[in-house]
């Protein structure tokens, strides 16, 4: 069956491009196949004009790692998997650490003339090696320019080798819901697959997936996307990247799929370029969603569970409890909408929160601070 569901969009796709103009030929009274080359090709389905715009500057992203397996329990089983047996053989009771090759594969997309790609960072982060393929075939070593794992986004620069094919970058902040999606990638390493679908919701926040520790906005789309497509664009009809595939749900819910809007992406690999890192900023709050007060009428804004002890929103006064219903002039109705203004208000600049305490509305200001991820 899973076969069936990755496969259906690309016959899809196929039955547009061929039944479409045999269709018009018919109507004009033409027989079936006897339409003018030039002809079939202006009635060729927008999807395919799309991937053709597009599809040469998807590319397949093979990873390699090297980790260290710990040698506990390493013994086969029989009788040397007593322990008391390797004991008296003179056998150390585990083998010794050994080392084994990892390797992964994702998506990506080419976005400068240069040979800079976009993809995900869980498709390149902890990689020793990293090989970029082509749809003209060619394969080219890369090199990971930075990665930033707050929005999972990676850019890759390609070795020698150019001149490159290069996709269009569209503006996500102009889809509306309804419009159409299409998916390129390599879902289950089959390269150049693609699937069609729509624009289902837009600015889903990443914490209603149970994601807890990335800072995203995502584009839901029902194109379907799958192991393998991490990395590679979401198109709009015009064959614009609007958005870089980066979450394919599994369990309930499965079918749906979560792109990064390609205005945040745009945003987050200039500055990977620029200093091979993303500065994000903190006010040291943690969060819930203020739900209803005492007479069970519903509230809106972000609540404040824990304060971090020394950090900017512990130094404006903000106590646990508080209620936070408006930053830097902006509604907050969900904790996503206080951590979004943060992020745009950025590291070193005071910003004014809008808090209710006991029923009083007060205002403080908070000076964010950059947030510093824990080593890996």
């Amino acid at each position: 069956m899973a076969s069936r569901r990755f496969l259906l969009p690309a016959v899809l796709v196929s039955t547009l491009a061929v039944v479409m103009p045999l269709a018009s030929a018919r109507a004009q009274g033409a027989a079936p196949g006897t339409a003018p080359a030039a002809s079939v090709l202006e009635r060729r389905s927008f999807v395919a004009d799309a991937v053709r715009r597009a599809g040469p500057a998807v590319v397949t992203i093979d990873t390699e790692r090297t980790v260290t397996v710990s040698g506990m329990g390493a013994w086969p089983r029989g009788l040397f998997a007593d322990p008391f047996f390797r004991q008296f053989f003179g056998m150390p009771q585990t083998q010794p650490p050994s080392q084994r090759t990892e390797r992964g594969q994702g998506s990506g997309v080419i976005f400068q003339g240069d040979g800079l790609i976009l993809t995900n960072a869980h498709v390149v982060e902890k990689t020793d090696r990293v090989m970029v393929g082509l749809r003209d075939g060619r394969r080219v070593e890369g090199k990971v320019v930075g990665i930033d794992p707050i929005t999972d986004l990676a850019v890759v620069r390609l070795g020698p080798g150019g001149p490159w094919p290069v996709a269009t970058l569209g503006n996500s902040d102009g889809l509306q819901v309804g419009d159409w999606a299409i998916a390129v990638g390599n879902p289950f390493g089959l390269d150049n697959t693609v699937t069609l679908g729509i624009i289902s919701s837009l600015n889903r926040n990443v914490s209603k997936l149970g994601i807890a520790d990335k800072r995203l906005d995502l584009i839901q789309t029902d194109a379907a996307i799958n192991p393998g497509n991490s990395g590679g664009p979401l198109l709009n009809a015009d064959g614009e990247v609007v958005g870089i595939n980066a979450i394919v749900r599994t369990g309930p819910g499965a079918g749906l799929g979560f792109a990064i809007p390609i205005n945040r992406a745009r945003a987050v690999a200039k500055e990977l370029v620029a200093t091979g890192r993303v500065s994000h900023a903190m006010i040291g709050l943690a969060l819930g969603q203020a739900s209803a007060d005492s007479d069970g009428r519903p509230l809106s804004g972000a609540l404040v569970a824990a304060v971090t002890p020394g950090g900017p929103a512990e130094l404006a006064g903000i106590r646990p409890g508080d209620r936070v219903v408006a930053a830097a002039g902006a509604p907050v109705r969900v904790p996503a909408d206080l951590i979004e203004q943060v992020e745009k208000q950025g590291v070193g600049r005071t910003m004014t929160l809008e808090v209710v305490r006991d029923g009083r509305s007060l205002t403080v200001q908070v000076t964010p601070v950059e947030l510093k991820l824990p080593r890996s």
